[in-house]
């Protein structure tokens, strides 16, 4: 069965440091129509389960641990019997937003989650959050980028647990690499490539941004 991408849009806030801000979020549910994973889990546990439908989901899986991508992971894992998985780096994000919940398993940097017949390859991608990965499927020709990289520049890295010399390193190291064909689907906005993101780095490097 063919493998297919299903998104929406969700609307909510993220805070930290003592601040809010209203956020627009992607998710993501990649699969067949036997079996899918869900990456993040913002805002709406509805607008999600709708994507998924009735098919099994293997996971939840969580590009990092602000809180505009992990607010609903335990109650959306446990609509759908599905486990949590983060990286352990972000732990100390994801005990800001839940204290008593722990993720149900770890990423680990090269692992692969397999799905409906295609993997997707874990890339940490430390900066904008220390836990922070990339998902990867050469099959579908996409990385999942989470905050990471953006159609217009590097995650952002104006708060705590941030850094942009690790984040801008992240994206020179493990996402410039891939094909220039591959698609960036993001964790906010519109989607961009590997191509298209490539002749800007520089320049995003040199301003700070």
């Amino acid at each position: 069965m063919a493998v297919r991408i299903d998104h929406a849009t969700t609307s909510g806030t993220f805070s930290l440091d003592g601040q809010t801000f209203d956020v627009e979020n992607n998710a993501w549910v990649v699969g067949d129509d036997q079996e899918c994973v869900i990456i993040d889990a913002p805002h709406d546990v509805e607008a999600i389960r709708r994507l998924v439908g009735d098919r099994r989901v293997l996971a939840v899986l969580c590009t990092h641990a602000h809180d505009d991508h992990v607010r609903k992971a335990p109650e959306l894992a446990d609509a759908v019997g599905a486990p949590i998985v983060l990286h352990p780096d972000d732990l100390v994000l994801w005990n800001l937003v839940h204290p008593d919940r722990r993720p149900d398993r770890e990423f680990a940097d090269g692992q692969v989650v397999e799905v409906g017949g295609i993997g997707l390859q874990v890339l940490h991608t430390p900066g904008h959050a220390p836990g922070a990965v990339c998902l990867y499927s050469p099959e579908l020709g996409v990385v999942f980028t989470g905050d990471t990289l953006f159609a217009g520049g590097p995650g952002a890295t104006g708060r705590s647990y941030s850094d942009f010399g690790t984040v801008t390193a992240s994206i020179r190291d493990r996402l410039l690499p891939l094909p220039e064909d591959t698609e960036v689907r993001t964790g906010h906005g519109e989607s961009t490539t590997i191509g298209a993101v490539r002749p800007q780095f520089e320049e995003w490097v040199a301003r700070g941004y």
